[in-house]
């Protein structure tokens, strides 16, 4: 049985080692915003009249920065995140759409091809379709927050397949929808 007095010694050493770093960290966080406000540069985040916010010098309206390109066709394509497990690279469009995209796709075209696809500019108002569609669907599987479920975009990718209006109109949207995404 060791009686409980040694540790008391040893606890309190670390109890005074870690108040002292605090006070050590926070006397020199104070002198910090002692010689900023010495300078005139206070550490208050400044609301502007115009409703940016920060200094003088920063620039108004950009306080985040987001990755740009996180949720489009390109990025599902380059691989530099993995797919989800629901839709993976080599499902044929016809299997993840459903059998109406058999007549416009054929059979196999995979997910990947679709997003890998370059000849949505300038050609077919469906070709675009199934590659924004293809990323719309990855996005509503993987991003919260993305606008359309996953129902909805194989629904809505299906409804578009009536006509190449109606195909380019859904196109547009679904790119909208990939481009802002986060």
């Amino acid at each position: 049985m060791g009686s409980p007095a040694p540790r008391r010694p040893l606890a309190l050493a670390w109890f005074i080692l870690i108040c002292s770093s605090f006070w050590a960290a926070n006397g020199m966080y104070g002198r910090v915003r002692m010689a900023a406000a010495e300078e005139g540069e206070g550490r208050r985040m400044r609301l502007h009249t115009d409703g940016s916010r920060g200094d003088s010098h920063a620039w108004p309206g950009y306080l985040y920065t987001r990755a740009v390109g996180r949720c489009t066709p390109q990025f599902w394509s380059s691989g530099a995140e993995p797919w989800p497990n629901i839709a993976p690279q080599e499902a044929a469009v016809s299997k993840v759409f459903g059998s109406r995209s058999v007549e416009r796709y054929g059979p196999r075209l995979t997910l990947l091809e679709a997003t890998m696809r370059t000849d949505d500019i300038g050609g077919s108002a469906f070709v675009k379709l199934v590659k924004q569609g293809s990323a719309a669907l990855l996005n509503a599987y993987t991003r919260r927050g993305f606008p359309f479920d996953s129902w909805e975009v194989k629904a809505l990718l299906l409804e578009a397949l009536v006509s190449e209006e109606a195909a380019a109109v859904q196109a547009e949207r679904f790119e909208q929808a990939n481009q802002s995404c986060i």
